[in-house]
């Protein structure tokens, strides 16, 4: 667990550079997150389950838990990478097919932040339906990370530390704004 309690869901599609997530968990856990991934039931083969198990202290979950399981803590942020088209057209439309896309369907609404870094080829990426997904997740307040990332799949054009600073640049907002809040004779 990380000295601040923090909880980070990172949730791992099965899409070029999973099995490279490792490096985002470092970051995470650098900047004092306890991580927990997530990986849909295709990104299994992606990644090395037991390396980032012992990586995290925590079992890479893909399932929704059995009764008698324990509950996994509550997810303070939500970074999603790599995102696959599927994905981001589902988690955009609300579909909760898969434990995965259950979690970030009820996300926004519990007001968790969420962070999407796509791993979509430009042919994908340059449909509709995507540009949609995309714009409407943005009107929701999610943040996809295109440019790099979009367009190469490989480990390297994944910006592992973009996605964990746009995420730190959420909280630093929200922090700030329930500092305003506070009346001045309120505060320390």
């Amino acid at each position: 667990m990380s000295q601040s309690g923090k909880v980070l869901y990172v949730i791992v599609c099965a899409a070029g550079g999973a099995g490279d997530v490792g490096r985002l968990v470092n970051l995470a856990q650098e900047a004092g997150w306890a991580v927990q991934i997530v990986a849909t039931p295709s990104a299994l083969d992606f990644i090395d389950v037991p390396a980032l198990e012992e990586q995290t202290g925590r079992p890479v979950r893909s399932r929704y838990r059995k009764p008698d399981e324990p509950k996994p803590p509550r997810a303070d942020a939500i970074i999603v990478a790599p995102a696959t088209y599927n994905t981001i057209n589902k988690f955009a439309q609300g579909i909760a097919d898969t434990y995965a896309l259950g979690l970030l369907a009820e996300a926004p609404g519990l007001g968790i932040p969420v962070v999407v870094l796509p791993s979509v080829n430009g042919g994908l990426a340059s449909r509709e339906p995507f540009r949609r997904s995309v714009e409407s997740l943005r009107a929701e307040g999610v943040p996809v990370l295109l440019g790099s990332a979009a367009g190469g799949g490989e480990a390297e054009s994944h910006p592992w530390a973009l996605a964990l600073e746009t995420l730190e640049g959420i909280e630093r907002l929200r922090r700030e704004s329930a500092e305003a809040a506070i009346p001045e004779e309120g505060r320390p």
